[in-house]
């Protein structure tokens, strides 16, 4: 890390002029330096436990990106991201009171804004954090510093005083944050402005004030797709569809989604997000199949430390698939870690499969505070007709004749005239096909027909076809996803080339396949 510590610790590079004379001995000087850093990288992507402390990973963090900035590497930016979340936990006052001294001018602006709202500490660094090295420590904070770092240090203080649950300073630092972002047009500001975006609505929806900035958001999103800001494009429109579903406007965020610019996925996260949202508008709208398509794809694509987004997901899954008439698997309640939380949707599951309407009103009393905190309750009310549904299909398959009278009563049918409400009922379900019988209203009876052979019919082929079409639109969707270098087949690819590609693609593995709590 020595070479490293040298590199962030002194002035920036380009402001630099006693070694170098000319851009472009300045280019290879910091091409030489990335290259060093990425051998460092390949070695461990991840913050290594040796490092002396919180502050010199900040340190790190701070050289990373500026090497990203430079170098106009967004992929640096994203990494250093990465490395601070995980950083998350140990991050306190001192610690980013310290770092702020090292990375912004003490009593420029921006300092004096960010450290308001930081509590007071009587001393910046603690002991762990003042073992850095003496060369770094010397060190004075760069004259001019890049837009990529005052927004990081926005970000990094933002993060903090969430986790602290100071969410009113949370939501003044935010505003600020925005204010200040929308100055800046570059494209490796986009990253860390995606990420500002999405604590800036946290902040506001914790502090219960979101409708408050649903006309900027919208300025915001407007500005991102004019400057070309895919990745914001799909952060804010995340987050305006969000803020429209947390106050019931489904509508307008059925309108917003349909007229938005759409194109290829930059983020899974925010990907699976969008999934999410679809899902539930398609619910509300009746859109059963499209809704559970959409629901099952989230779920599937989420990260597997993304528990409560999952959750979430299955959720409304097994709702809609109950609406379609599905029984889900009880394997689907048996995830690791979803047994407790899933668990007034297996009663509930149980209660429509059964077909006992007074089954499902003890159940749907018994959770109704669960299910109002999920905000299903109106998707459980459109279940009772299912119920009844199943019922009368169980009842036509074990009876070849029976009175509507005594449907009537193994349905417990409550109203004032319960057998004209099962003759209707009846009626409906022959007319959708939910059951194969004829009814007699002179006797008063359904007579239900013999049951034929199920593989006479069309069932099973509509049934495979499901199964070939799902299994083919996840080639397609694998197939999509694949990257390959651009004309690579025009040139030869030289050794340091291909070496270059194959640690970005394990860099873009591991960015994959990494466990980011924060992202859910």
């Amino acid at each position: 890390m020595i070479l490293h510590i040298e590199l962030v610790g002194a002035l920036p590079i380009w402001a630099d002029s006693r070694n170098l004379r000319s851009p472009k001995q300045i280019l290879t000087k910091m091409t030489q330096d990335i290259e060093m850093k990425d051998q460092l990288v390949a070695q461990s992507d991840s913050l290594s436990s040796a490092s002396p402390s919180t502050l010199q990973h900040l340190k790190d963090i701070f050289g990373l990106i500026e090497i990203g900035a430079y170098a106009r590497e967004v992929r640096r930016i994203v990494r250093a991201i990465r490395w601070t979340i995980q950083l998350r936990k140990k991050l306190n006052a001192s610690v980013i009171s310290s770092f702020l001294n090292f990375a912004l001018v003490p009593g420029s602006e921006v300092h004096s804004r960010l450290s308001s709202h930081l509590p007071k500490v009587s001393n910046p660094g603690d002991e762990q954090d003042m073992e850095v090295d003496t060369a770094t420590s010397a060190n004075q904070a760069p004259a001019k510093i890049s837009p990529e770092i005052e927004i990081y240090c926005y970000l990094l203080v933002l993060i903090f005083l969430i986790d602290e649950k100071k969410y009113n300073e949370a939501k003044a630092c935010s505003t600020a944050s925005i204010a200040r972002l929308k100055s800046f047009n570059r494209r490796t500001v986009d990253v860390l402005a995606s990420r500002l975006y999405f604590y800036y609505s946290l902040s506001y929806e914790l502090t219960g004030d979101l409708a408050e900035i649903r006309g900027n958001l919208l300025m915001l999103h407007r500005t991102a797709t004019l400057r070309h800001d895919e990745l914001g494009q799909e952060t804010l429109l995340n987050l305006l569809l969000r803020n429209y579903l947390h106050y019931n406007l489904y509508d307008q965020a059925e309108k917003l989604r349909s007229r938005a610019p759409r194109f290829e996925a930059h983020s899974n996260q925010q990907f699976c997000r969008y999934l999410f949202y679809l899902g539930k508008i398609r619910t509300i709208q009746l859109e059963y199949t499209d809704a559970k398509e959409s629901l099952l794809q989230a779920a599937r694509k989420a990260p597997v430390s993304a528990l409560g987004f999952r959750v979430q997901c299955t959720k409304w899954a097994v709702i809609v698939r109950l609406l379609l008439g599905e029984i889900p698997e009880r394997t689907v309640f048996m995830q690791k870690g979803m047994e407790q939380t899933l668990r007034p949707y297996f009663e509930l599951t149980n209660a429509v499969r059964i077909g006992d309407l007074e089954l499902f009103k003890a159940v749907a009393e018994k959770f109704s505070d669960t299910f109002s905190t999920d905000r299903t309750n109106n998707l459980i009310i459109r279940l009772r007709h299912n119920v009844i549904r199943t019922g009368l299909r169980n009842i036509s398959i074990s009876y070849s004749r029976i009175s509507l009278a005594d449907i009537a009563r193994k349905l417990r049918l409550d109203s004032s005239n319960p057998v004209a409400d099962a003759e209707s009922i009846v009626a409906k379900a022959i007319r959708d096909g939910a059951i194969d019988a004829t009814l007699d209203h002179a006797n008063g009876w359904m007579v239900s027909k013999e049951t034929g052979d199920i593989y006479s019919t069309n069932e099973p082929q509509i049934a495979f076809n499901s199964r070939i079409a799902f299994c083919l639109n996840m080639h397609n969707e694998a197939v999509r996803a694949l990257r390959f270098p651009p004309n690579s087949h025009k040139e030869k690819e030289s050794a340091e080339k291909r070496r270059e590609r194959q640690q970005q693609e394990q860099e873009l593995a591991k960015h994959i396949a990494e466990e980011d709590e924060d992202e859910f």
